[in-house]
Protein backbone atom coordinates (compact mmCIF):
# COMPACT_ATOMS: atom_id res chain seq x y z
CA UNK A 1 0.00 0.00 0.00
CA UNK A 2 2.87 2.37 0.81
CA UNK A 3 4.47 1.91 -2.61
CA UNK A 4 1.06 2.31 -4.27
CA UNK A 5 0.50 5.71 -2.68
CA UNK A 6 4.01 6.88 -3.52
CA UNK A 7 3.47 5.86 -7.15
CA UNK A 8 0.11 7.65 -7.23
CA UNK A 9 1.63 10.82 -5.81
CA UNK A 10 4.43 10.82 -8.38
CA UNK A 11 2.02 9.94 -11.20
CA UNK A 12 -0.03 13.00 -10.32
CA UNK A 13 2.80 15.37 -9.37
CA UNK A 14 5.51 14.83 -11.98
CA UNK A 15 3.43 15.82 -15.07
CA UNK A 16 2.30 18.99 -13.28
CA UNK A 17 5.91 19.83 -12.44
CA UNK A 18 7.07 19.25 -16.03
CA UNK A 19 4.28 21.46 -17.36
CA UNK A 20 4.92 24.15 -14.75
CA UNK A 21 8.61 24.60 -15.47
CA UNK A 22 7.85 25.37 -19.14
CA UNK A 23 5.84 28.46 -18.14
CA UNK A 24 8.86 30.78 -17.64
CA UNK A 25 10.14 29.75 -21.07
CA UNK A 26 7.12 31.37 -22.74
CA UNK A 27 7.77 34.66 -20.97
CA UNK A 28 11.44 34.52 -21.92
CA UNK A 29 10.59 33.93 -25.60
CA UNK A 30 8.02 36.76 -25.66
CA UNK A 31 10.62 39.08 -24.12
CA UNK A 32 13.26 37.94 -26.61
CA UNK A 33 10.89 38.49 -29.56
CA UNK A 34 10.02 41.98 -28.30
CA UNK A 35 13.70 42.74 -27.80
CA UNK A 36 14.51 41.91 -31.42
CA UNK A 37 11.70 43.88 -33.06
CA UNK A 38 12.57 47.00 -35.02
CA UNK A 39 11.92 50.04 -32.84
CA UNK A 40 12.20 50.81 -29.15
CA UNK A 41 12.82 47.35 -27.69
CA UNK A 42 12.80 48.67 -24.11
CA UNK A 43 9.28 50.03 -24.62
CA UNK A 44 8.13 46.74 -26.20
CA UNK A 45 9.54 44.69 -23.31
CA UNK A 46 8.07 47.08 -20.74
CA UNK A 47 4.67 46.91 -22.42
CA UNK A 48 4.65 43.11 -22.31
CA UNK A 49 5.57 43.26 -18.63
CA UNK A 50 2.80 45.74 -17.80
CA UNK A 51 0.16 44.09 -20.00
CA UNK A 52 0.97 40.63 -18.67
CA UNK A 53 0.80 41.91 -15.09
CA UNK A 54 -2.72 43.28 -15.65
CA UNK A 55 -3.88 40.03 -17.25
CA UNK A 56 -2.23 37.94 -14.53
CA UNK A 57 -4.11 39.85 -11.85
CA UNK A 58 -7.35 39.37 -13.79
CA UNK A 59 -6.88 35.62 -14.20
CA UNK A 60 -5.65 35.16 -10.63
CA UNK A 61 -8.97 36.66 -9.54
CA UNK A 62 -10.76 33.83 -11.33
CA UNK A 63 -8.34 31.12 -10.22
CA UNK A 64 -11.23 29.58 -8.29
CA UNK A 65 -12.46 28.12 -11.58
CA UNK A 66 -9.65 25.55 -11.38
CA UNK A 67 -9.47 25.04 -7.64
CA UNK A 68 -13.23 24.89 -7.13
CA UNK A 69 -13.70 22.36 -9.91
CA UNK A 70 -10.79 20.11 -8.92
CA UNK A 71 -11.85 19.31 -5.36
CA UNK A 72 -15.48 18.62 -6.19
CA UNK A 73 -14.52 16.42 -9.14
CA UNK A 74 -12.05 14.43 -7.04
CA UNK A 75 -14.74 13.75 -4.45
CA UNK A 76 -17.20 12.65 -7.15
CA UNK A 77 -14.47 10.39 -8.55
CA UNK A 78 -13.95 8.87 -5.10
CA UNK A 79 -17.68 8.15 -4.85
CA UNK A 80 -17.63 6.77 -8.43
CA UNK A 81 -20.42 9.26 -9.17
CA UNK A 82 -19.37 9.96 -12.73
CA UNK A 83 -22.57 11.68 -13.75
CA UNK A 84 -21.98 14.23 -10.99
CA UNK A 85 -18.42 14.66 -12.30
CA UNK A 86 -19.96 15.60 -15.65
CA UNK A 87 -22.33 18.04 -13.98
CA UNK A 88 -19.39 19.70 -12.22
CA UNK A 89 -17.73 20.29 -15.59
CA UNK A 90 -20.96 21.84 -16.88
CA UNK A 91 -21.20 24.19 -13.89
CA UNK A 92 -17.55 25.15 -14.06
CA UNK A 93 -17.68 25.81 -17.80
CA UNK A 94 -20.85 27.89 -17.47
CA UNK A 95 -19.25 30.00 -14.75
CA UNK A 96 -16.04 30.34 -16.79
CA UNK A 97 -17.94 31.66 -19.82
CA UNK A 98 -19.90 34.10 -17.65
CA UNK A 99 -16.65 35.35 -16.10
CA UNK A 100 -14.99 35.64 -19.52
CA UNK A 101 -17.95 37.56 -20.88
CA UNK A 102 -17.74 39.99 -17.96
CA UNK A 103 -13.98 40.41 -18.51
CA UNK A 104 -14.51 41.24 -22.20
CA UNK A 105 -17.47 43.52 -21.47
CA UNK A 106 -15.57 45.53 -18.86
CA UNK A 107 -12.12 45.34 -20.46
CA UNK A 108 -11.80 49.07 -21.05
CA UNK A 109 -12.61 50.37 -17.53
CA UNK A 110 -10.59 47.53 -15.96
CA UNK A 111 -7.46 48.31 -17.96
CA UNK A 112 -7.78 52.07 -17.57
CA UNK A 113 -8.27 51.66 -13.83
CA UNK A 114 -5.12 49.55 -13.58
CA UNK A 115 -3.16 52.17 -15.52
CA UNK A 116 -4.12 54.81 -12.97
CA UNK A 117 -2.05 52.98 -10.36
CA UNK A 118 0.74 51.90 -12.73
CA UNK A 119 3.79 54.12 -13.01
CA UNK A 120 4.96 53.62 -16.59
CA UNK A 121 5.99 55.95 -19.44
CA UNK A 122 3.21 56.97 -21.89
CA UNK A 123 4.68 54.94 -24.77
CA UNK A 124 4.80 51.81 -22.61
CA UNK A 125 1.19 52.33 -21.50
CA UNK A 126 0.07 52.78 -25.12
CA UNK A 127 1.76 49.56 -26.21
CA UNK A 128 0.50 47.73 -23.12
CA UNK A 129 -3.03 48.80 -24.07
CA UNK A 130 -2.63 47.26 -27.53
CA UNK A 131 -1.23 44.09 -25.95
CA UNK A 132 -4.06 43.82 -23.41
CA UNK A 133 -6.92 44.52 -25.83
CA UNK A 134 -5.69 41.74 -28.15
CA UNK A 135 -5.01 39.14 -25.44
CA UNK A 136 -8.31 39.74 -23.62
CA UNK A 137 -10.11 37.96 -26.47
CA UNK A 138 -8.51 34.74 -25.26
CA UNK A 139 -10.50 35.06 -22.00
CA UNK A 140 -13.21 32.49 -22.95
CA UNK A 141 -10.54 29.90 -23.78
CA UNK A 142 -8.29 30.80 -20.84
CA UNK A 143 -11.06 30.59 -18.24
CA UNK A 144 -12.58 27.43 -19.69
CA UNK A 145 -9.10 25.89 -19.60
CA UNK A 146 -8.91 26.70 -15.89
CA UNK A 147 -12.02 24.60 -15.39
CA UNK A 148 -10.69 21.78 -17.59
CA UNK A 149 -7.37 21.66 -15.72
CA UNK A 150 -9.18 21.32 -12.40
CA UNK A 151 -11.51 18.69 -13.84
CA UNK A 152 -8.65 16.60 -15.24
CA UNK A 153 -6.77 16.74 -11.92
CA UNK A 154 -9.95 15.80 -10.04
CA UNK A 155 -10.25 12.76 -12.30
CA UNK A 156 -6.66 11.82 -11.29
CA UNK A 157 -5.50 12.65 -14.82
CA UNK A 158 -2.50 14.95 -14.67
CA UNK A 159 -1.04 13.58 -17.92
CA UNK A 160 -3.59 15.28 -20.16
CA UNK A 161 -3.37 18.41 -18.03
CA UNK A 162 0.38 18.39 -18.72
CA UNK A 163 -0.14 17.93 -22.46
CA UNK A 164 -2.63 20.78 -22.37
CA UNK A 165 0.00 23.14 -20.98
CA UNK A 166 2.78 21.87 -23.22
CA UNK A 167 0.66 22.34 -26.35
CA UNK A 168 -0.35 25.85 -25.29
CA UNK A 169 3.24 26.83 -24.52
CA UNK A 170 4.64 25.33 -27.73
CA UNK A 171 1.99 26.98 -29.94
CA UNK A 172 2.47 30.25 -28.08
CA UNK A 173 6.21 30.30 -28.78
CA UNK A 174 5.92 29.35 -32.46
CA UNK A 175 2.90 31.54 -33.23
CA UNK A 176 4.34 34.62 -31.51
CA UNK A 177 7.62 34.33 -33.42
CA UNK A 178 5.95 33.75 -36.81
CA UNK A 179 3.31 36.44 -36.37
CA UNK A 180 5.79 39.01 -35.10
CA UNK A 181 8.56 38.45 -37.66
CA UNK A 182 6.57 37.03 -40.56
CA UNK A 183 7.02 34.04 -42.84
CA UNK A 184 8.56 34.13 -46.31
CA UNK A 185 7.49 37.29 -48.11
CA UNK A 186 4.97 38.24 -45.41
CA UNK A 187 6.64 40.81 -43.12
CA UNK A 188 4.65 39.90 -40.03
CA UNK A 189 2.63 42.03 -37.61
CA UNK A 190 5.43 43.27 -35.41
CA UNK A 191 4.55 43.84 -31.76
CA UNK A 192 0.86 42.92 -32.19
CA UNK A 193 1.86 39.42 -33.29
CA UNK A 194 3.07 38.57 -29.78
CA UNK A 195 -0.31 38.82 -28.00
CA UNK A 196 -2.12 37.35 -31.00
CA UNK A 197 0.15 34.32 -30.78
CA UNK A 198 -0.96 33.87 -27.18
CA UNK A 199 -4.63 34.08 -28.19
CA UNK A 200 -4.12 31.39 -30.85
CA UNK A 201 -2.28 29.22 -28.31
CA UNK A 202 -5.11 29.43 -25.77
CA UNK A 203 -7.74 28.37 -28.31
CA UNK A 204 -5.43 25.59 -29.54
CA UNK A 205 -5.21 24.33 -25.97
CA UNK A 206 -8.98 24.54 -25.61
CA UNK A 207 -9.43 22.49 -28.80
CA UNK A 208 -7.13 19.81 -27.40
CA UNK A 209 -8.93 19.84 -24.05
CA UNK A 210 -12.31 19.38 -25.72
CA UNK A 211 -10.86 16.57 -27.83
CA UNK A 212 -9.73 14.80 -24.64
CA UNK A 213 -13.19 15.28 -23.11
CA UNK A 214 -14.84 13.72 -26.14
CA UNK A 215 -12.48 10.80 -26.74
CA UNK A 216 -11.56 9.87 -23.16
CA UNK A 217 -14.65 10.86 -21.19
CA UNK A 218 -17.36 11.13 -23.84
CA UNK A 219 -18.93 7.76 -23.06
CA UNK A 220 -18.19 6.99 -19.40
CA UNK A 221 -18.78 10.46 -17.94
CA UNK A 222 -20.18 13.04 -20.35
CA UNK A 223 -22.32 10.38 -22.01
CA UNK A 224 -24.17 9.95 -18.71
CA UNK A 225 -25.46 13.53 -18.79
CA UNK A 226 -29.08 14.19 -19.67
CA UNK A 227 -30.89 17.21 -21.04
CA UNK A 228 -32.19 18.02 -17.56
CA UNK A 229 -28.59 18.34 -16.32
CA UNK A 230 -28.11 21.24 -18.72
CA UNK A 231 -31.43 22.94 -18.02
CA UNK A 232 -30.84 22.51 -14.27
CA UNK A 233 -27.95 24.97 -14.48
CA UNK A 234 -30.51 27.79 -14.30
CA UNK A 235 -32.69 26.39 -11.54
CA UNK A 236 -30.78 23.73 -9.60
CA UNK A 237 -29.71 24.67 -6.08
CA UNK A 238 -26.36 22.95 -6.64
CA UNK A 239 -25.37 25.74 -9.04
CA UNK A 240 -26.04 28.28 -6.30
CA UNK A 241 -24.00 26.19 -3.84
CA UNK A 242 -21.21 25.96 -6.41
CA UNK A 243 -21.29 29.73 -6.82
CA UNK A 244 -21.24 30.34 -3.05
CA UNK A 245 -18.24 28.05 -2.67
CA UNK A 246 -16.46 29.94 -5.41
CA UNK A 247 -17.21 33.24 -3.65
CA UNK A 248 -15.04 31.96 -0.78
CA UNK A 249 -12.30 31.19 -3.28
CA UNK A 250 -12.75 34.61 -4.87
CA UNK A 251 -12.17 36.13 -1.43
CA UNK A 252 -9.04 34.04 -1.08
CA UNK A 253 -7.83 35.27 -4.49
CA UNK A 254 -8.45 38.86 -3.38
CA UNK A 255 -6.25 38.46 -0.29
CA UNK A 256 -3.55 36.72 -2.33
CA UNK A 257 -3.50 39.53 -4.89
CA UNK A 258 -3.44 42.09 -2.07
CA UNK A 259 -0.22 40.55 -0.73
CA UNK A 260 1.29 40.35 -4.23
CA UNK A 261 0.48 43.96 -5.09
CA UNK A 262 1.51 45.12 -1.61
CA UNK A 263 4.92 43.49 -1.88
CA UNK A 264 5.51 44.88 -5.38
CA UNK A 265 4.39 48.43 -4.61
CA UNK A 266 6.25 48.65 -1.29
CA UNK A 267 9.41 47.24 -2.88
CA UNK A 268 9.15 49.77 -5.72
CA UNK A 269 9.67 52.57 -3.19
CA UNK A 270 13.11 51.33 -2.09
CA UNK A 271 15.00 52.52 -5.18
CA UNK A 272 16.14 50.75 -8.33
CA UNK A 273 18.81 48.58 -6.68
CA UNK A 274 16.56 47.25 -3.91
CA UNK A 275 13.73 46.80 -6.42
CA UNK A 276 16.03 44.64 -8.53
CA UNK A 277 17.12 42.64 -5.45
CA UNK A 278 13.55 42.15 -4.31
CA UNK A 279 12.45 40.99 -7.75
CA UNK A 280 15.32 38.51 -8.08
CA UNK A 281 14.83 37.10 -4.58
CA UNK A 282 11.12 36.62 -5.16
CA UNK A 283 11.78 34.84 -8.45
CA UNK A 284 14.11 32.46 -6.64
CA UNK A 285 11.70 32.02 -3.76
CA UNK A 286 8.86 31.24 -6.13
CA UNK A 287 10.83 29.02 -8.51
CA UNK A 288 10.50 26.06 -6.17
CA UNK A 289 6.73 26.57 -6.21
CA UNK A 290 6.69 25.05 -9.72
CA UNK A 291 7.84 21.83 -8.02
CA UNK A 292 5.76 22.00 -4.84
CA UNK A 293 2.64 22.89 -6.83
CA UNK A 294 2.86 19.47 -8.44
CA UNK A 295 2.59 17.82 -5.03
CA UNK A 296 -0.15 20.26 -4.03
CA UNK A 297 -2.15 19.06 -7.05
CA UNK A 298 -1.46 15.46 -6.02
CA UNK A 299 -2.68 16.28 -2.51
CA UNK A 300 -5.82 17.88 -3.92
CA UNK A 301 -6.61 14.91 -6.16
CA UNK A 302 -5.96 12.25 -3.51
CA UNK A 303 -7.59 14.08 -0.60
CA UNK A 304 -10.75 14.67 -2.63
CA UNK A 305 -10.74 11.09 -3.91
CA UNK A 306 -10.44 9.50 -0.45
CA UNK A 307 -12.93 11.92 1.11
CA UNK A 308 -15.38 10.97 -1.63
CA UNK A 309 -14.68 7.28 -0.95
CA UNK A 310 -15.04 7.86 2.84
CA UNK A 311 -11.65 6.19 3.38
CA UNK A 312 -10.20 7.94 6.44
CA UNK A 313 -7.14 5.71 6.63
CA UNK A 314 -6.05 6.41 3.06
CA UNK A 315 -6.80 10.11 3.52
CA UNK A 316 -4.41 10.31 6.49
CA UNK A 317 -1.73 8.34 4.66
CA UNK A 318 -2.02 10.42 1.50
CA UNK A 319 -1.62 13.64 3.49
CA UNK A 320 1.43 12.27 5.28
CA UNK A 321 3.09 10.96 2.11
CA UNK A 322 2.41 14.11 0.09
CA UNK A 323 4.09 16.14 2.82
CA UNK A 324 7.11 13.82 2.77
CA UNK A 325 7.61 14.51 -0.93
CA UNK A 326 6.83 18.22 -0.69
CA UNK A 327 9.16 18.85 2.24
CA UNK A 328 11.82 16.81 0.46
CA UNK A 329 11.62 19.33 -2.37
CA UNK A 330 11.94 22.13 0.18
CA UNK A 331 15.10 20.60 1.66
CA UNK A 332 16.52 20.12 -1.85
CA UNK A 333 16.10 23.82 -2.62
CA UNK A 334 17.57 24.81 0.74
CA UNK A 335 20.71 22.89 -0.22
CA UNK A 336 20.83 24.54 -3.64
CA UNK A 337 20.42 28.03 -2.20
CA UNK A 338 22.91 27.34 0.62
CA UNK A 339 25.62 25.88 -1.62
CA UNK A 340 25.07 27.88 -4.81
CA UNK A 341 23.01 30.94 -3.91
CA UNK A 342 25.30 33.50 -5.55
CA UNK A 343 25.81 31.50 -8.79
CA UNK A 344 22.04 31.10 -9.05
CA UNK A 345 21.61 34.87 -8.71
CA UNK A 346 24.17 35.31 -11.50
CA UNK A 347 21.89 33.27 -13.78
CA UNK A 348 19.31 36.06 -13.48
CA UNK A 349 21.62 39.06 -13.80
CA UNK A 350 25.14 39.72 -15.06
CA UNK A 351 25.33 43.04 -13.18
CA UNK A 352 28.01 42.51 -10.50
CA UNK A 353 26.62 45.35 -8.39
CA UNK A 354 23.18 43.74 -8.24
CA UNK A 355 24.71 40.33 -7.45
CA UNK A 356 26.68 41.83 -4.55
CA UNK A 357 23.59 43.62 -3.25
CA UNK A 358 21.58 40.38 -3.36
CA UNK A 359 24.05 38.44 -1.20
CA UNK A 360 22.80 39.91 2.07
CA UNK A 361 19.28 38.62 1.34
CA UNK A 362 20.29 35.03 0.56
CA UNK A 363 19.53 33.80 4.13
CA UNK A 364 15.83 34.39 3.40
CA UNK A 365 16.11 31.75 0.68
CA UNK A 366 16.98 29.21 3.38
CA UNK A 367 14.02 30.12 5.59
CA UNK A 368 11.24 30.31 3.03
CA UNK A 369 11.13 26.86 1.31
CA UNK A 370 9.95 24.79 4.32
CA UNK A 371 7.12 27.21 5.08
CA UNK A 372 6.33 27.72 1.41
CA UNK A 373 6.17 23.97 0.74
CA UNK A 374 3.92 23.42 3.75
CA UNK A 375 1.58 26.29 2.86
CA UNK A 376 1.29 25.30 -0.81
CA UNK A 377 0.74 21.62 0.03
CA UNK A 378 -1.98 22.44 2.56
CA UNK A 379 -3.61 24.63 -0.11
CA UNK A 380 -4.00 21.61 -2.37
CA UNK A 381 -5.26 19.33 0.40
CA UNK A 382 -7.83 21.88 1.59
CA UNK A 383 -9.06 22.28 -1.97
CA UNK A 384 -9.49 18.52 -2.28
CA UNK A 385 -11.59 18.69 0.89
CA UNK A 386 -13.48 21.74 -0.53
CA UNK A 387 -12.85 23.47 2.83
CA UNK A 388 -13.15 26.80 1.07
CA UNK A 389 -14.13 28.97 4.04
CA UNK A 390 -11.10 27.92 6.10
CA UNK A 391 -8.98 28.31 2.95
CA UNK A 392 -10.24 31.89 2.54
CA UNK A 393 -9.79 32.74 6.23
CA UNK A 394 -6.20 31.45 6.18
CA UNK A 395 -5.29 33.82 3.36
CA UNK A 396 -7.15 36.70 5.01
CA UNK A 397 -5.18 36.18 8.21
CA UNK A 398 -1.98 35.84 6.19
CA UNK A 399 -2.64 39.19 4.49
CA UNK A 400 -3.23 40.78 7.90
CA UNK A 401 0.05 39.28 9.19
CA UNK A 402 1.95 40.55 6.14
CA UNK A 403 0.79 44.15 6.45
CA UNK A 404 0.98 44.14 10.27
CA UNK A 405 4.64 43.11 10.29
CA UNK A 406 5.53 45.61 7.57
CA UNK A 407 3.73 48.61 9.05
CA UNK A 408 4.83 47.88 12.64
CA UNK A 409 8.43 47.61 11.46
CA UNK A 410 8.09 50.79 9.44
CA UNK A 411 6.54 52.66 12.38
CA UNK A 412 9.07 51.50 14.98
CA UNK A 413 12.31 51.56 13.00
CA UNK A 414 11.70 53.75 9.91
CA UNK A 415 13.78 51.35 7.77
CA UNK A 416 15.31 52.48 4.49
CA UNK A 417 17.24 50.78 1.70
CA UNK A 418 18.41 47.25 2.46
CA UNK A 419 16.95 47.31 5.98
CA UNK A 420 13.54 48.12 4.55
CA UNK A 421 13.77 45.18 2.14
CA UNK A 422 14.70 42.87 5.04
CA UNK A 423 11.54 44.01 6.84
CA UNK A 424 9.51 43.37 3.69
CA UNK A 425 10.87 39.81 3.50
CA UNK A 426 10.06 39.40 7.20
CA UNK A 427 6.48 40.41 6.41
CA UNK A 428 6.34 37.87 3.58
CA UNK A 429 7.78 35.23 5.93
CA UNK A 430 5.06 36.09 8.47
CA UNK A 431 2.35 35.59 5.85
CA UNK A 432 3.67 32.11 5.01
CA UNK A 433 4.03 31.25 8.70
CA UNK A 434 0.44 32.26 9.43
CA UNK A 435 -0.92 30.24 6.50
CA UNK A 436 1.03 27.16 7.51
CA UNK A 437 0.11 27.39 11.20
CA UNK A 438 -3.59 28.11 10.56
CA UNK A 439 -4.04 25.33 8.02
CA UNK A 440 -2.10 22.84 10.15
CA UNK A 441 -4.15 23.56 13.26
CA UNK A 442 -7.46 23.42 11.41
CA UNK A 443 -6.85 20.34 9.28
CA UNK A 444 -8.35 17.86 11.75
CA UNK A 445 -11.67 19.67 11.65
CA UNK A 446 -11.70 20.89 8.06
CA UNK A 447 -10.01 18.02 6.20
CA UNK A 448 -10.19 14.89 8.34
CA UNK A 449 -13.58 16.02 9.61
CA UNK A 450 -14.92 15.99 6.05
CA UNK A 451 -15.45 12.25 6.56
CA UNK A 452 -18.27 11.70 9.09
CA UNK A 453 -17.26 9.94 12.33
CA UNK A 454 -13.58 10.25 11.44
CA UNK A 455 -11.71 10.41 14.77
Amino acid sequence: MNSYLHREILRLAVPSILAGITVPLVGMVDTAVAGHLAGDSAAFIGAISVGSMVLTLLYWTFGFLRTGTGGLTAQAFGRTDFREAGRILLRGTALALIAAGAAILFQWPFFKGMMLVTDAPPQVKELAERYFFIRIWAAPATMTLMTLRGWFVGLQNSIDSMWLDLIINAVNIVASILLAFGVGSWPGMGFDGIPLGTVIAQYSGLAFGLWVCKHKYGRDILGLLRREDVTALRHDGTMRSFFRMNLDLLGRSFFFILIYIGFTMINAGFGEMMLACGSIMMQLLMFFSYFTDGFAYAGEALAGRFIGARDAGMLRKSIRYVFVWSMGIGIFFILIYALAGTPVVRLLTSDATVVDACRQFLPWLLLMPPLGCAAFTWDGIYMGATATRAFRDAMGGAAAAFFAVWFVGKWLFQPVGATALHWLFAAYFAHLAFRTLWLTVRHRREVLGAIPDNP
